[in-house]
Protein backbone atom coordinates (compact mmCIF):
# COMPACT_ATOMS: atom_id res chain seq x y z
CA UNK A 1 0.00 0.00 0.00
CA UNK A 2 1.11 3.56 -1.35
CA UNK A 3 -0.30 6.51 0.58
CA UNK A 4 0.59 10.63 0.27
CA UNK A 5 0.09 13.21 2.95
CA UNK A 6 -0.67 16.83 2.05
CA UNK A 7 0.84 18.13 4.69
CA UNK A 8 3.21 16.50 7.41
CA UNK A 9 4.18 12.90 7.17
CA UNK A 10 4.53 10.61 10.03
CA UNK A 11 7.20 8.54 11.24
CA UNK A 12 7.56 4.67 10.28
CA UNK A 13 7.47 4.14 13.67
CA UNK A 14 4.36 5.85 15.01
CA UNK A 15 2.90 4.27 11.60
CA UNK A 16 3.52 0.55 12.62
CA UNK A 17 2.88 1.64 16.19
CA UNK A 18 -0.53 2.83 15.32
CA UNK A 19 -1.29 -0.54 13.05
CA UNK A 20 -0.28 -3.24 15.52
CA UNK A 21 -3.79 -3.19 16.80
CA UNK A 22 -5.15 -5.10 13.01
CA UNK A 23 -2.62 -7.85 13.27
CA UNK A 24 -0.98 -7.25 9.95
CA UNK A 25 1.87 -10.04 10.62
CA UNK A 26 5.73 -8.77 9.56
CA UNK A 27 4.47 -5.37 8.72
CA UNK A 28 6.92 -2.64 7.32
CA UNK A 29 6.77 0.44 6.52
CA UNK A 30 9.06 2.80 4.62
CA UNK A 31 9.16 6.29 3.44
CA UNK A 32 9.19 7.29 0.25
CA UNK A 33 9.53 10.33 -1.98
CA UNK A 34 8.58 13.46 0.10
CA UNK A 35 5.22 13.17 1.94
CA UNK A 36 4.91 9.07 1.08
CA UNK A 37 5.20 6.09 2.69
CA UNK A 38 5.05 2.45 1.49
CA UNK A 39 3.50 -0.28 3.94
CA UNK A 40 3.71 -4.41 3.47
CA UNK A 41 1.87 -6.66 5.37
CA UNK A 42 0.46 -10.11 4.73
CA UNK A 43 -2.51 -9.90 2.42
CA UNK A 44 -5.79 -9.16 4.07
CA UNK A 45 -9.50 -8.82 3.27
CA UNK A 46 -11.24 -5.47 1.86
CA UNK A 47 -12.64 -4.84 5.20
CA UNK A 48 -8.96 -4.99 6.61
CA UNK A 49 -7.48 -2.54 3.65
CA UNK A 50 -10.30 -0.03 4.99
CA UNK A 51 -9.50 -0.53 8.22
CA UNK A 52 -5.62 0.23 7.55
CA UNK A 53 -6.95 3.67 5.85
CA UNK A 54 -9.52 4.31 8.63
CA UNK A 55 -6.74 3.87 11.38
CA UNK A 56 -3.92 6.23 9.51
CA UNK A 57 -7.00 8.66 8.86
CA UNK A 58 -8.16 8.93 12.70
CA UNK A 59 -4.16 8.60 14.13
CA UNK A 60 -2.67 11.39 11.38
CA UNK A 61 -5.74 13.29 9.80
CA UNK A 62 -8.45 12.96 12.09
CA UNK A 63 -9.59 16.59 11.54
CA UNK A 64 -9.12 16.55 7.88
CA UNK A 65 -9.40 13.09 6.52
CA UNK A 66 -8.76 14.05 2.63
CA UNK A 67 -4.78 15.22 3.44
CA UNK A 68 -4.55 11.45 3.09
CA UNK A 69 -4.65 9.49 -0.30
CA UNK A 70 -4.12 6.29 -1.10
CA UNK A 71 -1.83 6.01 -3.96
CA UNK A 72 -1.81 2.20 -5.10
CA UNK A 73 -2.98 -1.29 -3.56
CA UNK A 74 -1.33 -4.25 -4.52
CA UNK A 75 -2.34 -7.88 -3.25
CA UNK A 76 -0.06 -10.84 -4.25
CA UNK A 77 -2.28 -14.10 -4.46
CA UNK A 78 -1.79 -17.40 -4.25
CA UNK A 79 -1.48 -17.85 -8.19
CA UNK A 80 1.54 -15.87 -8.31
CA UNK A 81 3.31 -17.34 -4.87
CA UNK A 82 2.41 -20.85 -7.03
CA UNK A 83 4.28 -19.48 -9.66
CA UNK A 84 7.35 -18.18 -7.30
CA UNK A 85 7.47 -21.87 -5.89
CA UNK A 86 7.74 -23.48 -9.10
CA UNK A 87 10.24 -21.04 -10.22
CA UNK A 88 12.14 -21.90 -6.74
CA UNK A 89 12.08 -25.51 -7.45
CA UNK A 90 13.66 -25.23 -10.71
CA UNK A 91 16.39 -22.66 -9.80
CA UNK A 92 17.40 -25.22 -6.79
CA UNK A 93 17.50 -28.49 -9.42
CA UNK A 94 19.34 -26.50 -11.87
CA UNK A 95 21.95 -25.27 -9.68
CA UNK A 96 22.32 -28.71 -8.25
CA UNK A 97 22.87 -30.45 -11.67
CA UNK A 98 25.31 -27.76 -12.41
CA UNK A 99 26.98 -28.73 -9.14
CA UNK A 100 27.10 -32.54 -9.83
CA UNK A 101 28.56 -31.86 -13.37
CA UNK A 102 30.82 -29.25 -12.21
CA UNK A 103 32.24 -31.76 -9.66
CA UNK A 104 32.09 -34.76 -11.85
CA UNK A 105 33.99 -33.03 -14.31
CA UNK A 106 36.70 -31.81 -11.85
CA UNK A 107 37.34 -35.15 -10.08
CA UNK A 108 37.34 -36.82 -13.11
CA UNK A 109 40.98 -38.30 -12.43
CA UNK A 110 39.84 -39.71 -8.80
CA UNK A 111 37.93 -42.73 -9.61
CA UNK A 112 39.20 -44.93 -6.81
CA UNK A 113 37.57 -45.75 -4.70
CA UNK A 114 34.56 -43.83 -5.21
CA UNK A 115 33.70 -42.44 -8.94
CA UNK A 116 33.93 -38.80 -9.66
CA UNK A 117 29.91 -37.80 -9.99
CA UNK A 118 29.63 -39.86 -6.06
CA UNK A 119 31.69 -36.26 -5.09
CA UNK A 120 28.81 -34.19 -6.54
CA UNK A 121 25.76 -36.11 -5.48
CA UNK A 122 27.23 -36.26 -1.54
CA UNK A 123 28.07 -32.00 -2.40
CA UNK A 124 24.31 -31.79 -3.29
CA UNK A 125 22.89 -34.24 -0.12
CA UNK A 126 24.89 -31.71 1.84
CA UNK A 127 22.84 -28.72 0.52
CA UNK A 128 19.10 -30.34 0.48
CA UNK A 129 20.56 -30.57 4.33
CA UNK A 130 21.06 -27.22 4.68
CA UNK A 131 17.91 -25.60 2.33
CA UNK A 132 15.41 -28.30 4.34
CA UNK A 133 16.75 -26.43 8.22
CA UNK A 134 16.47 -23.36 6.81
CA UNK A 135 13.45 -23.52 5.34
CA UNK A 136 12.43 -25.50 8.69
CA UNK A 137 13.91 -22.70 10.73
CA UNK A 138 11.44 -19.97 8.86
CA UNK A 139 8.37 -22.32 8.83
CA UNK A 140 8.93 -22.19 12.54
CA UNK A 141 8.94 -18.35 12.61
CA UNK A 142 6.58 -18.06 10.51
CA UNK A 143 4.07 -19.83 12.81
CA UNK A 144 4.75 -18.33 15.48
CA UNK A 145 5.93 -15.10 14.48
CA UNK A 146 3.92 -14.57 11.25
CA UNK A 147 7.40 -14.24 9.38
CA UNK A 148 6.96 -14.56 5.48
CA UNK A 149 9.17 -15.76 2.55
CA UNK A 150 9.54 -13.89 -0.75
CA UNK A 151 11.56 -13.95 -3.52
CA UNK A 152 14.30 -12.32 -1.03
CA UNK A 153 14.01 -16.09 0.65
CA UNK A 154 14.87 -17.90 -2.59
CA UNK A 155 17.42 -15.72 -3.62
CA UNK A 156 19.13 -16.45 0.33
CA UNK A 157 18.84 -20.30 -0.15
CA UNK A 158 20.28 -20.44 -3.30
CA UNK A 159 22.86 -17.87 -1.94
CA UNK A 160 23.75 -20.34 0.60
CA UNK A 161 23.51 -23.19 -1.52
CA UNK A 162 26.74 -21.41 -3.27
CA UNK A 163 28.75 -20.20 -0.29
CA UNK A 164 27.99 -23.93 1.19
CA UNK A 165 29.64 -26.12 -1.53
CA UNK A 166 32.92 -23.65 -1.73
CA UNK A 167 33.74 -25.52 2.04
CA UNK A 168 32.62 -28.85 0.87
CA UNK A 169 34.75 -28.63 -2.36
CA UNK A 170 37.62 -27.35 -0.18
CA UNK A 171 37.42 -30.92 1.70
CA UNK A 172 36.94 -32.99 -1.52
CA UNK A 173 39.81 -31.73 -3.09
CA UNK A 174 42.03 -31.94 -0.47
CA UNK A 175 40.84 -35.47 -0.02
CA UNK A 176 41.66 -36.01 -3.93
CA UNK A 177 45.15 -34.50 -3.15
CA UNK A 178 46.01 -36.94 -0.46
CA UNK A 179 44.77 -39.77 -2.63
CA UNK A 180 46.86 -39.00 -5.64
CA UNK A 181 50.00 -38.58 -3.14
CA UNK A 182 49.26 -42.28 -2.37
CA UNK A 183 48.45 -41.47 1.47
CA UNK A 184 49.17 -44.96 3.21
CA UNK A 185 45.20 -44.80 5.01
CA UNK A 186 42.14 -46.41 4.23
CA UNK A 187 39.76 -44.02 2.44
CA UNK A 188 37.99 -43.11 5.97
CA UNK A 189 41.44 -42.09 7.14
CA UNK A 190 42.54 -39.78 3.73
CA UNK A 191 39.26 -38.06 4.47
CA UNK A 192 39.16 -37.49 8.36
CA UNK A 193 43.10 -35.98 7.71
CA UNK A 194 41.57 -33.64 5.08
CA UNK A 195 38.69 -32.14 6.99
CA UNK A 196 41.45 -31.80 9.80
CA UNK A 197 43.57 -30.24 7.61
CA UNK A 198 41.22 -27.51 5.96
CA UNK A 199 38.62 -27.09 9.04
CA UNK A 200 40.29 -23.76 10.44
CA UNK A 201 40.23 -22.34 7.33
CA UNK A 202 36.53 -23.30 7.11
CA UNK A 203 35.69 -21.55 10.64
CA UNK A 204 37.45 -18.85 9.93
CA UNK A 205 35.89 -18.13 6.36
CA UNK A 206 32.65 -18.97 7.75
CA UNK A 207 33.05 -16.58 10.70
CA UNK A 208 34.73 -13.50 8.43
CA UNK A 209 31.03 -13.67 6.69
CA UNK A 210 29.02 -14.18 9.49
CA UNK A 211 30.63 -10.66 11.30
CA UNK A 212 29.51 -9.04 7.83
CA UNK A 213 26.00 -10.51 8.40
CA UNK A 214 25.55 -9.97 11.62
CA UNK A 215 26.00 -6.22 11.47
CA UNK A 216 23.95 -6.14 8.54
CA UNK A 217 21.20 -7.69 10.67
CA UNK A 218 21.74 -5.72 13.40
CA UNK A 219 22.43 -1.90 11.30
CA UNK A 220 20.57 -2.46 8.27
CA UNK A 221 17.18 -1.87 7.02
CA UNK A 222 13.99 -3.94 7.79
CA UNK A 223 13.05 -4.82 4.22
CA UNK A 224 16.63 -7.22 4.47
CA UNK A 225 16.26 -8.20 7.80
CA UNK A 226 14.79 -11.87 6.65
CA UNK A 227 17.06 -12.15 4.05
CA UNK A 228 19.75 -11.55 5.87
CA UNK A 229 18.58 -14.14 8.95
CA UNK A 230 18.41 -16.90 6.49
CA UNK A 231 22.10 -16.10 5.32
CA UNK A 232 23.05 -16.00 8.89
CA UNK A 233 21.56 -19.17 9.67
CA UNK A 234 22.00 -21.02 6.43
CA UNK A 235 26.27 -20.04 6.58
CA UNK A 236 26.04 -21.24 9.63
CA UNK A 237 24.49 -24.80 8.83
CA UNK A 238 26.58 -25.13 5.95
CA UNK A 239 29.76 -24.45 7.30
CA UNK A 240 28.40 -27.56 9.58
CA UNK A 241 27.27 -29.69 6.82
CA UNK A 242 30.76 -29.57 5.12
CA UNK A 243 32.40 -30.95 7.73
CA UNK A 244 30.39 -33.47 9.20
CA UNK A 245 27.50 -34.28 7.00
CA UNK A 246 29.64 -34.06 3.06
CA UNK A 247 32.55 -35.90 4.00
CA UNK A 248 31.22 -38.67 6.19
CA UNK A 249 28.32 -39.10 3.17
CA UNK A 250 31.27 -39.98 0.86
CA UNK A 251 32.78 -42.57 3.53
CA UNK A 252 29.53 -44.29 3.98
CA UNK A 253 28.81 -44.72 0.75
CA UNK A 254 32.72 -46.10 0.22
CA UNK A 255 31.94 -48.69 2.84
CA UNK A 256 28.45 -49.35 1.43
CA UNK A 257 30.06 -49.91 -1.84
CA UNK A 258 32.68 -52.42 -0.18
CA UNK A 259 29.83 -54.44 1.99
CA UNK A 260 27.98 -54.73 -1.98
CA UNK A 261 31.08 -56.17 -3.55
CA UNK A 262 31.92 -58.23 -0.63
CA UNK A 263 28.27 -59.22 -0.17
CA UNK A 264 28.62 -60.86 -4.35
Amino acid sequence: MELSFATSRPGSQEVSAALVPLNLGDLIVQQAGEKEIMLRFKAVDEATHQGILQTISDKFAADSPEQIKELQFESIGPVIGKELQQKAWWQIFLVSLGIIIYIAFAFRKVSKPLASWKYGVSAIIALLHDIVIVAGFFSVLGHFFNVEIDALFITALLTIMGFSVHDTIVVFDRTRENITRHHGGTFAEVVNDSVNQTIVRSVNTSLTVLLVLLSLYILGGATIKNFVLALLFGIAIGTYSSIFVASPVIVDWNNFGKKTKSAR
